[in-house]
């Protein structure tokens, strides 16, 4: 069973593989803020279930499998800031957001938020009236001032 940081952790090492067509753990500890000995203990745990392959000195490769869940990661997390962009979500805000989503909604859920995303960018003019809507709500949250 995989858990959220090794979810966040495939999901880099899928972004470098794009991005460099080579993972370091160097690499990756730059990225997710961590200490070089950290990145080690979780890839060696992520070699023993098989989802990538790990020589020490050599560098890191994603299995299939591995490479399949890093990509389905990496979707996951667009489709979040898609949809928290069209909601409207002030752009510091989306990425602190989508790292406290991602790894505690149901697939199912996310299936239902996919499609919600698509429709919304079929239907255009749903998307205005909702944030129309939510101008109007704010408006009436923010307090008034007198002049």
């Amino acid at each position: 069973m995989l858990t959220p940081s090794m979810e966040d952790y495939l999901e880099k090492i899928y972004e470098l593989m794009k991005e460099k067509g080579y993972a370091r753990v160097s690499d990756i500890a730059s990225l997710l803020a961590v200490g070089p000995s950290s990145v080690t203990k979780m890839i060696q745990k992520l070699d023993e279930q098989r989802f990538v392959t790990y020589e020490k000195y050599r560098g890191i490769i994603l299995t299939p499998r591995g490479e399949q869940l890093g990509r389905l990661m990496k979707q996951r997390h667009r489709m979040l800031e898609e949809f928290l962009r069209m909601l409207g979500v002030q752009e510091e805000t989306i990425q602190q957001d989508v790292e406290g989503i991602e790894h505690h909604v149901s697939p199912h859920t996310m299936e239902a938020l996919q499609s919600l995303v698509l429709f919304f960018k079929d239907q255009e003019n749903c998307l205005n009236e909702y944030l129309d809507f939510r101008k109007q709500i704010d408006e009436l949250r923010s307090p008034k001032t007198n002049s």
